[in-house]
């Protein structure tokens, strides 16, 4: 489990394609210090398994298929940025939401404000995702457990603080970039609790 609180960004060094999915190599200072193999960490909000890793240096994770096939990390290139969490530990300090690192679908930016030192973001849900948020409740995008200032539809405005923008992939996202979802899973636990209600 994560709770949405990105420790820092990492850097894609190498990718490398087989036939059962793609293995990517990501360089990292503080998450990569201390690691184990098997370990799980947040990769913009997918939670892949640390296959291999030089301490404080990098980590090399691999996604099958259906990881590749429901996220943007296969499009990612050497270079790339991504935002990096390590699952909490038991005697963590929870500072966000609960986070399954479980990527439900791809969202879209649709704009970027800026006022004053804070940003606005506002994201395109796919169809269907907006059931499940709710103004002022919690949301992860790319990993990064935000609070929802509006909802409009299918459109979600999240704010960012300067600390938020500075720390995590946002600063580098345009309109058009895709972002990782997942909602809050207590919303789908509800759902799925009331389903046995309805007649």
């Amino acid at each position: 489990m994560f709770t949405g609180i990105v420790e820092e960004t990492g850097e894609i060094v190498a990718r490398e394609r087989t036939e059962d999915g793609l293995r990517l190599r990501i360089a990292a200072d503080e998450v990569a210090t201390g690691l184990e193999c098997g370990q799980s960490i947040s990769v913009s909000g997918a939670c892949l398994t640390v296959e291999r890793f030089e301490d404080g240096s990098w980590f090399e994770v691999f996604l099958a298929e259906e990881t590749v096939s429901r996220t943007y990390l296969g499009d990612l290139t050497e270079g790339d940025v991504v935002n990096l969490e390590r699952a909490m530990p038991a005697d963590g300090r929870f500072d966000g939401h609960v986070v399954q690192g479980h990527v439900d679908a791809v969202a879209t930016v649709r704009s970027i404000e800026s006022v004053g030192e804070d940003w606005f973001f506002e994201f395109q849900l796919p169809e269907g995702y907006d059931r499940y948020v709710v103004e002022k409740g919690s949301i992860t995008l790319d990993g990064i457990s935000l609070t929802v200032a509006a909802l409009e539809d299918d459109r979600v405005t999240v704010a960012i603080i300067p600390t938020t923008y500075e720390l995590t992939t946002l600063s580098e996202k345009e309109p058009g970039d895709p972002v990782h979802l997942e909602v809050d899973v207590l919303a789908k636990y509800v759902e799925r609790l009331l389903e046995g209600y309805v007649e």
